[in-house]
């Protein structure tokens, strides 16, 4: 059976996202010849009928997911990285094959909940924090989350109920409220007097966005808010309340050294397996074709799912159809087996939901 293209692992809005609409996502995925295509969003999945009725429309399976930051205490007591290269013990979970978010029962009504409290509490404060900031440096903004919440939801045509604030949706906010109101001429200055050190591009929006998470909003910056995860646990739970299988995205050498927890394939499929996980994902892009074999194979012959994805949770506008490292194509054989994972979700899909 030839391979079938697919990309399993997006973000549509109003997730901080490479796409201005679903409808875009969509359009693009079918021009470039895209025939089964997963969302993987966090905290929100009221925007998945929109995707899953553009998508049936142009003749993609659309496959549902969710993406959860949790925190494993003894990994980070442990100093392990996980699949995060600058936190220990910070750990990306994902469900695959959703079907029960529509409505939500209570329990994963109560789940999601206690992460979206905490989230909102976190961006709140480093909302405030950002305008405390930028004001001392002479840079007076009025931004609210709420503002920002509506500015968000007016882009991506999405209710404003549906937003809910990510680092680079913040981000994004005080950069278009510093270029409108410095000229271009006076850009630099600002910056650094922001910073603390120039920018290597004050013409970027991109490259300014990236600079203000990094400079301001991270460990000892001055906006940064510790953030209030949930432990493995909760995620695991939420992902089986919504009707998922729980999906390990890997960074593999997408972190250099690659992270501790990753480095040894047969004590990491270990573990997996010893948390009941049996799907793992990968995003090509990050990884060397080489290094990408290595794991796709050892995670199939260990008998999981295997799936891959581009994320295009960045402004840069990345083709659909994944590949690795610098363009380089992915290898037939791996094809293959992403596509037998696609097979696995749908006809999860299907069975759950009738």
């Amino acid at each position: 059976m030839n391979p079938l293209p697919n990309n399993l692992h997006i973000h549509i809005p109003p997730n901080f996202s490479a796409f201005q609409t679903i409808a875009q996502a969509v359009e693009l995925a079918a021009a470039q010849g895209i025939r089964a295509l997963g969302v993987s969003n966090y905290y929100d999945y009221s925007a998945y009928e929109e995707f899953g009725e553009r998508c049936i429309a142009v003749g993609i399976t659309p496959v549902y997911g969710l993406e959860i930051i949790t925190m494993d205490d003894d990994l980070r007591t442990r100093g392990i990285k996980i699949n995060d290269p600058g936190n220990p013990g910070k750990y990306y979970i994902c469900g695959k094959g959703i079907t029960q978010f529509a409505p939500m029962n209570d329990e994963a009504t109560k789940l999601l909940g206690v992460i979206r409290n905490n989230d909102s509490e976190r961006m709140a404060t480093m909302v405030a924090q950002m305008e405390t900031h930028f004001a001392a440096q002479g840079f007076p903004v009025e931004l609210t989350p709420d503002a920002i919440k509506i500015a968000i939801a007016a882009r991506n045509e999405r209710p404003v109920k549906t937003v809910f604030l990510q680092e680079r949706h913040v981000a994004l906010a005080f950069q278009e409220a510093l270029f409108s109101a410095v000229p271009l001429s006076e850009r630099a200055v600002a910056l650094e007097k922001l910073f603390g050190v120039p920018s290597k591009n004050p013409d970027s929006a991109g490259t300014v966005q990236g600079e203000i998470r990094s400079h301001l909003m991270k460990s000892g910056k001055p906006a940064f808010v510790t953030e209030t995860f949930v432990d493995f646990d909760h995620a695991y739970r939420l992902i089986l309340a919504l009707g998922g299988i729980p999906c390990y995205p890997t960074l593999a050498d997408g972190a250099n050294p690659i992270c501790g927890y990753e480095a040894n394939l047969d004590e990491l499929i270990a573990d997996l397996k010893a948390r009941n996980v049996h799907c793992a994902e990968l995003i090509p892009i990050r990884n060397t074709p080489e290094v990408l074999s290595r794991y796709v194979h050892a995670f199939h012959d260990a008998g999981f799912i295997v799936t891959a994805g581009t994320e295009h949770n960045t402004p840069d506008l990345l083709p659909l159809d994944p590949t690795c490292l610098n363009g380089e194509p992915i290898p037939d054989d791996i094809k293959a087996i992403f596509s037998e994972g696609v097979r696995a979700l749908v006809a999860h899909q299907e069975k759950r939901t009738g």
